[in-house]
């Protein structure tokens, strides 16, 4: 039995004491570990170590049960910059409590990965799960945005109102749903002008991503790179309605409907507490 395995059951069995049900959350990260960048400049990426791992240690934590995907199955890459106390509000003992428990699940080794594929999980069933959660970094600009395994289950789930977590990049998925997913980015990419899509599942939504301002203020960490679109325009373009902090890098997180976004790391505690709030009102209806 894996670590992944052994947690679960513990967890189970705790919730089964308190007379409670466990709920099977599906995470999905991506299998990318760079963002292609404009003029042929590469970003070294992932997830970002706490959009991750909070929400995921409070999942835990509650008793529920997780599944980890990508849309290919590989083992997803942890953006090396994200390792840092700064993202935990300066405390060394959070970075380090959450960086154990990420070698524990074992979620990035080339070899003892659970991760499953997208395929996968579609072959188990969307039904088997009760939300899905998919967090940021970079890297779900370079796949998650056009993959139509990703498209198919937040098609899916919005359409059984089932609750959909993302945070700071990972709202970017949502575009996966557009019915030409792959050429509105083309078309964003080319600074072309992309009409709003009346179509899309999403459409009027409110719903937040890490804002223009805030990609402007950390555009260093690009390198003398350029991202080829930024996410809020992208998903203000097909049609969401985007809401923004009041100050860069504060918590904001939105909830409408099923959907639930955070803007940037600072949210992804929220994400978590709103996720479980969700799964707990599920559970006593």
């Amino acid at each position: 039995m894996n670590a992944l395995h052994k947690l679960a059951a513990a967890a189970t069995l705790g919730l089964a004491a308190l007379g409670a049900q466990a709920a099977n959350v599906l995470v999905v990260l991506s299998d990318a570990d760079h963002l292609d960048l404009k003029d042929g400049k590469v970003f070294a990426t992932g997830f970002y170590l706490n959009e991750l791992m909070q929400p995921v240690k409070l999942l835990l934590d509650a008793g529920h049960q997780l599944t980890f995907a990508t849309p290919q199955g590989n083992a997803p890459t942890v953006d090396a910059s994200s390792v840092d106390k700064m993202y935990f509000d300066g405390d060394e003992a959070a970075l380090k409590q959450h960086k154990a428990l990420l070698d524990k699940l074992k979620l990035t080794s080339r070899t003892d990965s659970p991760v499953i594929s997208l395929s996968r999980v579609a072959q188990i069933g969307y039904a088997r799960f009760d939300a899905v959660y998919v967090p940021g970094g970079h890297a779900p600009m370079q796949d998650l945005l056009t993959s139509p395994a990703l498209g198919r289950l937040l098609a899916d789930f919005h359409a059984r109102h089932k609750t959909t977590a993302l945070v700071c990049h990972g709202p970017i998925a949502l575009l996966s749903t557009l019915p030409d997913a792959q050429g509105f980015t083309n078309r964003l990419a080319a600074g072309g002008t992309v009409e709003q899509r009346p179509d899309w599942i999403y459409a009027g939504y409110r719903m937040t991503v890490i804002s223009n301002q805030e990609e402007e203020l950390a555009k260093a960490a690009l390198q003398g790179g350029t991202m080829k679109f930024y996410p809020q325009t992208a998903l203000q373009q097909a049609g969401g309605a985007y809401s923004s902090n009041q100050a860069p890098f504060t918590p904001n997180v939105v909830m409408d409907r099923e959907l639930i976004t955070g803007q940037n790391p600072a949210s992804a505690l929220g994400v978590g507490r709103e996720l479980l709030k969700r799964l707990r009102q599920q559970s006593a209806s």
